[in-house]
């Protein structure tokens, strides 16, 4: 058996945490430089999105957890005697992978016979939430520490993340598009779609209006599931928005006579400094058990032409 843990970027709920039975090191929010609070800890999502909401002078800053923050997390888990699992936030977004990386070879020096895996999402949110569950799900099958890193760079893989905004506006106080592109694209309504792809958010498509933006997401994503439906789990994400979000949902779940494994989920600092409140975000991924059947028949395919 072996312990898992997160990074807050996965936006788990205290709920989730218990349920599952996983450790979460959040991330650190200031509104000042100077006072760091820890989301979901000193701070929750819902109080942090509303101030910017309500305060538009507010130029929030998020920070990693550090690699102390890490040492102090894993420390008992490898007194105890137990094996460790982090998954971190995609390492081109953010710091904690590193600060984990640092943290996991310190403590590998302190317990030689322990061993800590730190595993690189490269995704985000509920994009890495899904990857968090099917480790869980490994995890609970009884699955080692070996076979559950293997397999869930293999889910990774196959982890698919789009979201759009509400406004531009925080993505031009993050650096993410210039002050023209922001103003103009306010008078017009315009609202990109983007994607996170290598591990990196990139811009897919610019819409006019938020319903033409959920329209073009829920058909392509559609479309993309529809032959895999039996095999993928998704979810979707919101910041103050869950009636979008609901509502998103069920429209998905019609048109692919599915339903939705996890619940809505709110989408917490990492992410959310940047997309602001109003963002909407779907997310899926391959089940481990579909990676699984998918490695047996490439073996066998391997053996027969061997």
């Amino acid at each position: 058996m072996y312990t898992i843990i997160s990074d807050g970027g996965c936006d788990f709920t205290k709920v989730d945490v218990v349920r599952h039975n996983v450790d979460i090191i959040p991330f650190y929010i200031t509104f000042d430089g100077e006072t760091h609070m820890k989301e979901g800890v000193d701070i929750s999502k819902d109080e942090y999105f509303t101030r910017l909401k309500t305060d538009k002078t507010l130029n929030p800053k998020t920070a990693q957890p550090s690699p102390q923050d890490y040492i102090d997390m894993l420390t008992p888990h490898l007194q105890a005697g137990n094996d460790v699992l982090v998954l971190t936030i995609s390492s081109k977004l953010s710091g904690s992978h590193n600060s984990a990386t640092l943290a996991a070879g310190m403590m590998e020096e302190e317990f030689p016979s322990r061993n800590i895996v730190v595993l690189d999402s490269l995704s985000a949110s509920i994009g890495q939430g899904l990857i968090l569950r099917e480790i869980i799900k490994m995890r609970d099958a009884g699955f080692s520490l070996e076979k559950t890193a293997k397999r869930a760079e293999a889910v990774r893989n196959t982890t698919q993340l789009y979201f759009t905004v509400d406004s531009l506006e925080f993505l031009k106080k993050g650096g993410r598009v210039g002050t023209t592109t922001a103003f103009v694209g306010g008078i017009l309504g315009l609202r990109p779609i983007l994607h996170i792809q290598d591990g990196q958010a990139v811009q897919l498509e610019t819409v006019r209006g938020k319903k033409n933006a959920y329209r073009l997401i829920e058909e392509a994503m559609v479309n993309a599931l529809r032959d895999d439906v039996n095999d993928i789990q998704f979810n979707i994400g919101h910041i103050l928005s869950e009636e979008d979000a609901v509502n998103f949902q069920v429209n998905i779940e019609t048109a692919l006579s599915v339903q939705m494994e996890s619940p809505v989920t709110s989408i917490g600092a990492a992410i959310g400094t940047h997309a602001g409140p109003g963002a909407l975000a779907f997310a899926y991924c391959k089940k481990y058990t579909a990676c699984e059947a998918n490695e047996k028949t490439s073996f066998i395919e391997e053996r027969k032409a061997a």
